[in-house]
């Protein structure tokens, strides 16, 4: 039997249930991880109150992340063999697979090898976030050496990662947070400047730090009407990348009228990870920042397993800067 989280209804933390279930063998095309850590991301909160993308089927299981190594390995999967340690990366919907449990069966295609100096607590909060600040960053190469690049709510997992990746890149990343609590940790993770939302003026403090010539690159995860807030302080010809949808009202779009000439754009993680080159490309970048020291993931706190409900109510006051892990113990004692 395994320890999985499930829920039934529609709400808050309140409706996570730890359960013992039939976990199995794997089937074709998946396999069988034992989970040691795994990490919390706002899409399953979202997932779970009904303001996600799509909806659950009930009971639902949740989880986009863990670390952990391979257990048992279905038909016609190859390049893994049993004990071998492995990140799962989301590459797969919610209402199919989910990670929240102590073994779990995920599809070999969201699976991908750990390096061997990764701890799994730190492997948990790498590919949601990484993956995510790659696709906008670095692949297309939008960003480039000396741009200046705007990270909105920059204390999340994604927007800590954002800015080691451009500082990685060379760029000079612009962090913005809507409180001054948590600017010097911004500031601490890198951040050549941060714009304090609730006390400056977007724009006109990006103009100021840029001379006049605006960000080269938005990446914003709020959507709603702030976007045109942000569009106002794009360079012409930049572009805004919106990869979230934190507000729920609707986003308008920047047109030439109000704002100069830049590109907007849509981007889901998924695109990415349901794509097994662009995949393959995503994951030798960033285990080569991590190789590096250019990546380090920002751990803000771990929580066990059993206090599931705790660890996504902590994550709904947003006092976080940068990822919760869910951390798992084994019979035999290891975590």
């Amino acid at each position: 039997m395994a320890k999985l989280v499930q829920f039934d209804r529609i709400g808050g933390p309140e409706v996570l249930t730890l359960r013992d279930v039939e976990v199995g063998a794997p089937g074709a095309g998946e396999l069988r991880i034992r989970v040691d850590a795994i990490g919390l991301n706002r899409a399953e909160v979202m997932f779970r109150e009904g303001g996600y993308f799509y909806e659950p089927t009930f009971p639902s299981s949740l989880g986009y992340e863990a670390a952990g190594v391979v257990e048992a390995i279905g038909e016609g999967v190859d390049g893994f063999a049993e004990g071998d340690p492995v990140g799962v990366v989301p590459a797969f919907l919610q209402t199919d697979y989910g990670t929240y449990g102590d073994h779990v069966i995920v599809p070999a295609t969201a699976v991908v090898a750990r390096p061997a100096d990764i701890d799994p607590v730190q492997a948990a909060g790498v590919w949601m976030a990484y993956i995510t600040a790659y696709g906008a960053l670095a692949e297309g190469g939008q960003v480039r050496p000396g741009d200046h690049v705007l990270i909105t709510a920059a204390s999340s997992s994604v927007g800590l990662a954002a800015i080691q990746m451009a500082n990685h890149i060379g760029a000079i990343p612009i962090a913005t947070t809507r409180g001054a609590g948590k600017k010097q940790a911004l500031l601490d993770a890198g951040a050549a400047h941060v714009i304090v939302t609730d006390d400056e003026d977007l724009p006109s403090r990006i103009k100021e730090l840029t001379k006049g010539e605006g960000v080269r690159l938005a990446f914003d995860p709020v959507a709603g009407p702030g976007v045109e807030t942000i569009a106002q302080g794009i360079a012409p010809g930049g572009f805004l990348v919106v990869y979230g949808a934190l507000d729920p009202r609707p986003t308008p779009l920047p047109n030439a009228q109000s704002f100069p000439a830049l590109s907007t754009s849509t981007y889901t993680l998924h695109e990415l990870t349901t794509d097994a080159e662009r995949l393959r490309r995503a994951v030798a970048f960033v285990n080569a920042g991590l190789s590096s020291g250019s990546f380090e993931p920002v751990i803000d706190r771990t929580f066990d397993l059993a206090d599931i409900v705790e660890a996504h109510r902590y994550m709904e006051s947003n006092v976080q800067v940068g990822k919760i892990v869910i951390t798992v113990a084994h019979e035999d004692g290891t975590v």
